[in-house]
């Protein structure tokens, strides 16, 4: 009894030393090449760093347990020198800026360089149906301007629709009180799945000839973006991450950038350091998921089952309190116990 009791108070010391470790950036790209036999993900810059968090309190997890032979979690970061070589015996790949690349990398994958994919959408038309798209947390999309510029704090749907496609091209057709000046609308590399929702958000406009596109998501450090009518979408998450719980970096900031009201709703809760679960319930509010191959997943063999004690319901991230502190302290929302670990394809 007093083995046991030793045991779990050891487990619970060690949770709790992760706990008091969530504030801070996490570390970025594997501290050392990812064995054969490791889960090993690549994919969306939104979710990067959470991931990152993740992998370290996982192992220490099983390193706590005093399990030396399950395989490890691990998670490459969206930027960073490429290509990449994901983990030993694999083949070089160019490193996966988005959750888009991250797909094409998991479907041509060959030598098991990919195990899994970072995806801040869900499903959609040319993903193949053996790919799983596994929830595990809630976030919520808005737009973002500079501080002090010239946007307004809130514009509707129809008028972000409208800047997007190039219809409302000044800030005086928001409003006469505003600057008489261009606005100046960008948008994330094309396989962002912050892009791609945000525009399904606003309406499914086609982008006009006045938006520049390109830019990786999350990121207002980019010189473009110190601009005074700039307009640019972004994680409302990873934006609650660096500004209230210290996950920005150099590069990995929102800048100048402030993130601003949609249709009147306000998408953070300053007071309680959160996205505004109101904002999150309309339709600027999405699933985060891990993309999986269905064969894997539902494998017996011990590859399948490392996927499922991380991703699936009965796994680590939806079962244990470190990963969802570390959800929270990373800016996003948790899902309903019965939602984690479900899985959904197109």
């Amino acid at each position: 009894m007093r083995r046991t009791m030793g045991k779990l108070l050891a487990v619970a010391a060690l949770a709790g030393s992760l706990v008091a470790t969530t504030a801070g950036p996490a570390l970025a790209d594997p501290p050392g090449l990812p064995q054969p036999q490791d889960i090993v993900g690549v994919g969306s810059h939104t979710t990067g760093p959470l991931l990152n968090a993740f992998s370290a309190a996982y192992n220490s997890y099983l390193t706590g347990l005093g399990d030396t032979t399950s395989p490890r979690l691990y998670s490459w970061d969206a930027t960073g020198p490429s290509p990449i070589t994901t983990k030993a015996g694999a083949l070089s790949i160019v490193r996966p800026y988005d959750a888009g690349a991250g797909i094409v990398a998991l479907n041509a994958n060959t030598t098991a360089t990919v195990d899994f994919v970072r995806a801040d959408r869900a499903p959609q038309a040319g993903d193949l149906t053996t790919d799983l798209f596994v929830a595990f947390a809630k976030d919520a999309v808005s737009w973002t301007a500079k501080n002090g510029g010239n946007a307004p704090a809130n514009l509707t749907a129809a008028q972000l629709k409208g800047i997007y496609e190039c219809t409302i091209t000044n800030w005086q057709q928001i409003s006469p009180s505003l600057a008489n000046a261009a606005i100046k609308p960008f948008l994330p590399t094309s396989g962002s799945g912050t892009r791609s929702f945000f525009l399904t958000a606003i309406g499914n406009p086609i982008p006009g000839p006045c938006v520049t596109a390109g830019l990786q998501e999350n990121q207002g450090t980019d010189p473009v973006l110190n601009d005074p009518d700039v307009v640019f979408p972004y994680s409302v998450g990873h934006y609650v991450g660096q500004v209230y719980y210290g996950r920005a970096t150099t590069t990995d900031a929102p800048g100048p950038l402030t993130v601003r009201n949609v249709n009147g709703i306000g998408p953070v809760n300053p007071n309680v350091q959160t996205i505004n679960p109101t904002f999150a319930a309309t339709a600027f509010g999405r699933v985060l998921y891990d993309v999986v191959r269905q064969a894997e997943w539902t494998a017996t063999d011990t590859h399948g089952q490392a996927l499922r004690n991380v991703f699936g319901n009965l796994g680590w991230i939806c079962r244990n309190s470190v990963a969802t502190v570390l959800i929270k302290t990373h800016g996003f929302l948790t899902v309903p116990l019965g939602a984690c670990g479900s899985s959904t394809h197109s």
